[in-house]
């Protein structure tokens, strides 16, 4: 064997079976392997971002890492945003990178650049340069124990031409992974002891922790013990609907996860941190627990969710205590002009079974997880690092880890702008993804983060850094353009149909949803003092303002 053959085969020997690929010259050894190994599915992305996320989402919804192949450092780095997504929510990925054969560097070619600087920022955990043919097989084994390992990581391993080129390749086999560590005793019981003093306790779940297993665990005290279950803002992979317990996701804004954790003394994390803010904000705490909190750790990233919560409840006596269960409902069906609440409430009326929901609508999302609760249980992957161009490429690698399950991706018209070219992916690969994106031509996040910062009075050049009216982008032209079936959309009845079209017909569709901002004029004016006002009003008020605001 090569040194590519070699590598491809202890890719797969290992169960890395896709690789996302956006190749160049210096890959084509890697590239004419794909043909050595049946085992191997090669998906084509026409943008890297698009690569790294699809990897990303198949690695959410197959709990097993895919790999990507990039261009060289430049390739590398407009991947970046959605590794940094992977990053932040503990994704496995195996990164391979090509590089200019081994004595071609020291000529300083017009792409060489500092591949190991680049990858260091998204995997601080495993970089490595392949030296040697002989030494490939063992550096792809370790690569992808790496990104396996808990808690998951994006693992990069970069590969000159000259190494994938030689002959005398070795595949390797994977070493066998160690098993994670359960909470210690010590640990159990000082938690256990915070539960019974009775005063207001909070689990904070992440991470592998809002898969079914940990929630039912979670439940179980929670229902025994009066304990109150949280969410991260932004959950990797989680596992909700009917029949599954319900948790309360910790808000976007600070300012409403204030009014969540305001009389929380204990909070136990679980594969979570404490919460902070998303941004620094004038005269606000970044740090968003409150100071009279004691924070305590029952498992870690790298440790057994399911068995430290098990664990607690046995010391609790929770064990065989009925977990709160979300009932079976289903919002009515949606009538007349069509507003992104709309949108989100035909979801909730429409949602199959098993679906994979992919959310990065930003502000047009508010409502979906309030229509959607009581629907079949399904999975919600979520904007875990806060980059935004996630939502396409997820879509796409959870179809493939996922290809009985349908998949719907709500999108806001900005984010979708930075990896467009997805949907001429799931085209391609015949993906049965149906993508919802809110055209309200606007960035309205940012137009409500606008008064939040407490800019000064700002005029028409700033405004319109923020809005996207010159001119308003046509998504469903774009979409067919790439061999995608859509339509745009304007009143309720139309999208229910276009909806109830999609989920019945194999391959990718695309809905346009035309609708307003979901927080404009008066709303958007009136949010910065009513965040603000929230520290001073009676606590029950808070909450039901909070329910109001982001249920």
């Amino acid at each position: 064997m090569n040194g590519a053959q070699a590598l491809m085969k202890t890719l797969v020997d290992a169960g890395v079976e896709v690789c996302f690929t956006n190749p160049g010259t210096s890959e084509m050894h890697f590239v004419a392997a794909l043909d050595s190994e049946p085992r191997m599915r090669a998906v084509l992305a026409l943008f890297e971002g698009v690569a790294t996320g699809a990897a990303d989402g198949y690695a959410r919804m197959a709990d097993k890492p895919a790999a990507t192949l990039l261009h060289l450092g430049c390739g590398l780095g407009n991947g970046l945003a959605n590794l940094h997504n992977a990053r932040k929510g503990k994704v496995p990925i195996v990164n391979i990178v090509g590089d200019h054969a081994t004595y071609h560097t020291q000529y300083d070619a017009q792409l060489q650049s500092d591949i190991e600087t680049v990858a260091r920022n998204v995997s601080p955990g495993f970089v490595r340069t392949s030296k040697a043919t002989v030494d490939l097989g063992r550096d792809t084994a370790e690569a992808v124990a790496a990104a396996k390992g808990l808690p998951g990581q994006v693992a990069t391993l970069i590969l000159p031409a000259d190494v994938s080129w030689g002959e005398g390749g070795v595949s390797a086999v994977l070493p066998a992974p160690a098993a994670p560590a359960v909470a210690d005793d010590a640990t159990v019981a000082a938690i256990a002891q915070a539960v019974r003093a009775g005063g207001k306790v909070a689990l904070l779940l992440g991470g592998r922790a809002l898969r079914e297993p940990s929630l039912l665990a979670a439940a179980r005290i929670a229902a025994h013990s009066g304990v109150k279950l949280l969410a991260e803002v932004f959950p990797t992979r989680l596992e909700r609907g009917a029949g599954l317990p319900v948790v309360e996701r910790i808000a976007y804004l600070a300012e409403l996860a204030g009014v969540q954790l305001a009389d929380v003394q204990h909070l136990i994390l679980v594969d979570a941190k404490a919460p902070v803010s998303f941004f620094a904000y004038p005269g606000k705490k970044s740090y968003l627990v409150p100071d009279t909190c004691t924070v305590h750790t029952l498992a870690s990233p790298a440790q057994d969710t399911v068995g430290s919560l098990l664990k607690l409840a046995r010391v609790l006596g929770a064990e065989q205590a009925q977990p709160a269960l979300q009932g079976s409902e289903r919002p009515g069906r949606p009538r007349g002009k069509l507003t992104a609440e709309k949108v989100c409430k035909a979801v909730g009326h429409l949602l199959p079974a098993h679906a994979i929901v992919i959310d990065e609508a930003i502000t047009s999302g508010l409502m979906l997880p309030r229509f959607t609760a009581g629907a079949p249980r399904h999975d919600l992957i979520t904007l875990t690092g806060g980059a935004i161009g996630q939502g396409l490429p997820n879509a796409i690698g959870a179809a493939i880890a996922c290809p009985e399950r349908p998949v719907l991706a709500l999108i806001g018209d900005g984010t979708s702008m930075y990896t467009i070219q997805a949907l001429w992916t799931m085209a391609r690969e015949k993906l049965n993804v149906t993508s919802i994106i809110f055209n309200n031509a606007s960035y309205s996040v940012l137009n409500i983060e606008l008064e939040r910062v407490g800019a000064d009075e700002v005029g028409p050049k700033a405004k319109s850094q923020l809005d996207l009216n010159g001119p308003v982008i046509h998504f469903a032209q774009l979409a067919q353009g790439m061999g995608v079936h859509a339509v745009r959309v304007s009143t309720a009845e139309e999208f229910v149909h276009a909806l109830e079209y999609a989920l019945a017909t194999p391959g990718p569709h695309l809905i346009e949803a035309m609708v307003p901002e979901s927080l404009s004029g008066l709303k958007r004016k009136v949010l910065p003092w009513l965040l603000r006002s929230l520290p001073s009003i009676p606590p029950s008020v808070a909450r039901a303002l909070k329910r109001k605001i982001a249920p």
